[in-house]
């Protein structure tokens, strides 16, 4: 069968974008943004452009959502330079940025070397990217935008080192970080618009719902082996109480009863599920697929009831 296939064709960057700050003013848009958290695992939120850093500007300041972390983003629509390494690491330091994101038109070996470098001799809390971006069509379309990652940090062995050099690795931290590598592995290849992050050798797993003001957080318990999932609300008791006013309604939603716990800072939702073993890894998928649901349910619940308060 004969069959009609339209084929590919890289389009030049500055056929599209003439200065890179056009790029910019393209990339800070909330929809493209979101295409590279997407890709990342890391939500983006924009805080400012050119933002001042000495004599000199970064081209993106922004922020991971759910934690407030900083995050750069220099642009170079060129093969990366020197010149804007020494820069990326200035912006890094100027606003103690811990995920560090460098988008280029090409990359010569060496830097990726760098930025390779970089990603092994710094802690479990800083990441660097090496992102390279390129524009497809097919025929006469519109150029779509494709971000391929060429360095990302190896959350394992980032962990695994920060807490040996901090005297903290225990069997526990161990397990506790294979368990949320996998868990991620898991949703991964379910959900791609679940942005999570590096996984942590501890027991709670922080997942955005879209604000600052509060976020998903699933834990595990492994002296009482217990599952849980809960709404952290970081000190807007007015959002909490806008929720405790609507308890039954919530619950129903939700499908139980949850424990409402209002702290003097921040306050929380959660239900738990007993189970055998923590740890045990013939039904590790049985417990992914417990604490994805309840996100999902938790992030489209809590999320409604948060842009109602918001109105």
């Amino acid at each position: 069968m004969n069959k009609n296939l339209a084929k590919l064709k890289k389009v030049d960057l500055r056929k599209v974008f003439v200065q890179e700050t056009d790029f910019t003013r393209w990339l800070v848009e909330q929809d493209n943004l979101d295409l590279l958290s997407e890709e990342i695992g890391v939500d983006i939120k924009l805080i400012q452009t050119e933002a001042n850093v000495g004599r000199f500007n970064v081209d993106i300041l922004a922020e991971e959502e759910s934690s407030g972390r900083k995050i750069i983003i220099e642009n170079q629509l060129e093969g990366t330079n020197h010149d804007h390494l020494g820069k990326l690491i200035t912006y890094a330091s100027g606003y103690d940025a811990e995920i560090i994101i460098w988008i280029v038109g090409d990359y010569r070996e060496e830097h990726q070397k760098a930025i390779d470098w970089l990603n092994e001799h710094t802690d479990e809390h800083i990441s660097f990217f090496l992102i390279k971006i390129e524009l497809w069509q097919i025929e006469d379309s519109n150029p779509a935008p494709k971000f391929e990652i060429i360095v990302s940090p190896n959350e394992w062995a980032k962990a695994i080192k920060t807490d040996a050099a901090r005297g903290e690795l225990t069997d526990t931290k161990i397990q506790q970080l294979d368990f949320w590598k996998k868990f991620k592995d898991y949703v991964r290849t379910r959900n791609t618009k679940i942005r999570l992050q590096t996984p942590p050798p501890r027991h709670y797993y922080d997942v955005s719902m879209g604000s600052s003001d509060a976020h998903v957080v699933l834990t595990i318990n492994s002296k009482e082996n217990l599952l849980g999932c809960e709404i952290y609300i970081n000190k807007n008791k007015d959002f909490f109480k806008f929720l405790l006013e609507r308890k039954e309604e919530i619950e129903k939603e939700i499908g139980e009863k949850a424990e409402w716990v209002d702290g003097v800072g921040s306050s929380r939702i959660k239900i738990k599920k007993e189970i055998p073993n923590v740890f045990d890894q013939n039904e590790a998928e049985n417990y992914f697929a417990w604490l994805y649901e309840k996100t999902v349910l938790f992030q489209r619940v809590f999320g409604k009831y948060f842009r109602e308060f918001k109105r």
